[in-house]
């Protein structure tokens, strides 16, 4: 679950981090009164879960009311790269000497906490890691033992942090790592972490993503999600229990557990098509599961063909073929014209495959391994005939 910006901030004051007085707000009015509350001079920041805010127009300095009233009205219900503006962070202005970068996350790889600090802040971490990746600081941490002030003190240094702010960068980075640790987080990011001319060290962004999965453990962390600028359909998707996630291509997929959808993304790739969703239906899918996951992928106008591919355990390849004939009698799917092709391989493939054969839905194929199921549906999404239908 990603989190604006004041959201990662409260966390982030929270566990002791520094971060600069503000307001989260939704109208003109509501900016004002908060501008008046921090003071003079604001910034004016767009919350929405995604970058390049201020490139876009969505980041404004104010020195008045007046200045604070007119970027309000320009940037509520601006749409930034697909997200609608409808909160506002309104923010004392920092005075910036320098600009770091830190962060936090796990390095699967390595089976460790990752954190890591650099002086070139305020830029994409990506460009830093292409054009100047000597600065760029990675340590590992031992997760027994946690991230020590005195370890912290070391990846300043290391990372070329001013001398007389080491120890107030080694305190954003403790608390940074307890902030990752104890919520829960995926990823704990400042960019830029600041120094002022008073030489304290502060958050002037935050993104946070937080694991979904240990929400139970956190329940007053269950609020913060930004319900109204999820996807619709994931939204949905999560709604009815199905895990789904949207994406850019127009070839829908679906599968029984998550490596296997994976694989599944990556064939397709590779077989020149664009996947346009992750869709696991996961064990033990029965009929009425799977008809909602076709709703939930022909509800994307996107789709030009659509990939199943079952390997079935517990998942049996016969309710596999009642879902998708179900969905065809009840929502028209057939209606649609959209190409099906189906893949089914383990329990119960060959009733599976019988009833698809005795249904004889209109545009759905039959292929017998994931290979060729992958390049059937990517010259189906293109508009090429394949071959005999299931």
């Amino acid at each position: 679950m990603d989190l604006l910006e004041y959201q990662g901030k409260e966390l982030f004051a929270r566990h002791g981090l520094r971060v600069s007085s503000g307001k989260a707000v939704t109208t003109v009015d509501g900016a004002v009164e908060a501008a008046g509350e921090v003071g003079y001079p604001v910034v004016v920041k767009a919350q929405v879960l995604i970058g390049g805010r201020g490139k876009a127009g969505g980041v404004k300095l104010a020195a008045d009311e007046s200045e604070v009233r007119t970027h309000a009205q320009n940037i509520l219900g601006m749409d930034i790269h697909g997200h609608t503006v409808r909160t506002l962070w309104i923010e004392h202005a920092s005075d910036i000497a320098t600009e770091y970068y830190a962060s936090v996350l796990l390095d699967r790889s390595a089976k460790k906490p990752l954190v890591m600090f650099s002086v070139e802040g305020g830029v994409d971490i990506e460009q830093v890691a292409e054009e100047s990746p000597e600065k760029l600081i990675r340590h590992h941490v031992d997760p027994l033992e946690g991230l020590s002030h005195e370890e912290a003190a070391g990846i300043a240094t290391e990372g070329g942090a001013d001398a007389d702010v080491v120890e107030g960068v080694a305190d954003a980075l403790v608390a940074l790592y307890e902030v990752w640790l104890q919520e829960d987080a995926t990823l704990a990011e400042i960019n830029p972490l600041i120094v002022t001319p008073e030489r304290e060290v502060k958050a002037l962004d935050a993104k946070v993503s937080l694991d979904g999965n240990a929400l139970y453990r956190h329940p007053e962390n269950q609020s913060l999600a930004d319900s109204e600028n999820e996807d619709p359909l994931e939204r949905r998707a999560k709604e009815e229990g199905v895990q789904y996630v949207k994406l850019d291509g127009d070839i829908g997929i679906l599968g029984n557990g998550a490596g296997l959808v994976m694989s599944t993304l990556d064939v397709v790739a590779q077989a020149g098509g664009s996947p346009a969703n992750f869709l696991d239906a996961g064990g033990g899918s029965d009929a009425e599961k799977i008809k909602q996951a076709v709703e939930l992928i022909l509800a994307n106008d996107a789709v030009k063909a659509v990939l199943f591919n079952i390997f079935g355990g517990i998942t049996r390849g016969d309710e596999v073929a009642r879902g998708l004939i179900a969905a065809f009698d009840d929502i028209g799917a057939g209606g649609k014209s959209i190409p099906f092709v189906v893949r089914l391989d383990g329990t119960n493939d060959v009733e599976g495959r019988r009833l698809l054969q005795e249904a004889a839905l209109p545009n759905v194929h039959a292929a017998e391994t994931m290979n060729e199921a992958a390049e059937m549906v990517v010259a189906l999404a293109a508009g090429d005939s394949v071959g005999a239908q299931a």
